[in-house]
């Protein structure tokens, strides 16, 4: 009897302790599950509602009110200009609606700076900057980098005519760096960035001071105007560039040397006998 007490006294420990290591295994999964929840929960992004577009709307067309929906946007990575209200997009009621600059894509936030002002016109007025002015400038498929040129875009614009000779110096053929780095807002017609190809434009219409505008005039009315692309990413400054024909042959300019002038002597003839003798005298002034 106490044998069989006894055996049954072992059997129920072994099951109580294998039910608390089932227990404490239990628990151990139930705490990791809870450990990964609470870095997940961590790592989570906070999301903020903004206004954004349900079809890609083009350059020049009206967002109308039917043309928005709420988007969630991670709140560290918002960019500037975001709309949080419909009373931000349309202060002054939907009759007053925003003109697309640049296009927007399906589900894109509207930014500010891809729309005009409630009511205002889409124009290139709409992309100068304060105190620029807009500026066009003739090209062709040589002069304008083969199209390959977009609004947004920066290039150098240098100068080649004919250089008088005011100094007394060599006159000739001269190509010269005018203005560097100046951006692009228009093609053409057309003031919308990021086009696909090359199109082949007859102006392109620059943003410059006014100083800039009476220095491109001249040069435009006196010579050809080449365009130079700038890369993206290019920050460095184009120095004082001018080349003429003889320093692009690498030639050189011989001296040439004064004529001698002789000095004039005067002369009297006078006969001594039978012979005539020349005698220097002073020259008349």
């Amino acid at each position: 009897m106490r044998a069989v007490f006894g055996l049954v006294l072992i059997v129920g420990m072994g099951l109580a302790g294998f039910a608390i290591y089932m227990v404490q295994g239990y628990f151990e999964q139930q705490n990791a599950a809870l450990a990964q929840q609470r870095a997940a929960n961590q790592q989570a992004v906070q999301t903020v509602n903004v206004y954004g577009v349900n079809r890609v709307i083009e350059h020049g067309e009206q967002i109308a009110p039917e043309d928005v929906i709420i988007i969630k946007y991670a709140e560290p990575f918002l960019p500037e200009g975001v709309f949080f209200t419909l009373e931000d997009l349309f202060p002054d009621g939907p009759e007053e609606m925003r003109v697309v600059t640049r296009q927007l894509e399906a589900n894109e936030p509207i930014l500010a700076v891809k729309v005009t002002e409630p009511g205002e016109v889409a124009g290139i007025t709409a992309l100068l900057a304060r105190g620029m002015r807009a500026f066009a400038i003739e090209v062709d498929v040589s002069s304008g980098v083969s199209g390959f040129l977009s609004p947004g875009d920066r290039v150098d614009v240098y100068w080649t005519g004919r250089v008088d000779n005011f100094d007394g110096g060599r006159g000739g053929e001269v190509t010269k760096l005018i203005q560097a780095n100046i951006p692009l807002v228009a093609i053409d017609q057309t003031s919308e960035s990021g086009r696909s190809g090359a199109t082949i434009a007859r102006t392109v219409t620059v943003q410059v001071t006014p100083d800039q505008v009476a220095a491109l005039a001249q040069a435009q009315a006196t010579g050809n105007l080449s365009l130079s692309l700038v890369g993206r990413e290019d920050d460095t400054v184009a120095g004082a560039i001018e080349v003429d024909q003889a320093s692009l042959l690498g030639l050189v300019a011989r001296e040439v040397e004064p004529e001698l002038q002789e000095e004039e002597v005067c002369t009297i003839r006078q006969r001594n006998g039978t012979e005539v003798v020349e005698i220097p005298i002073p020259c008349p002034e």
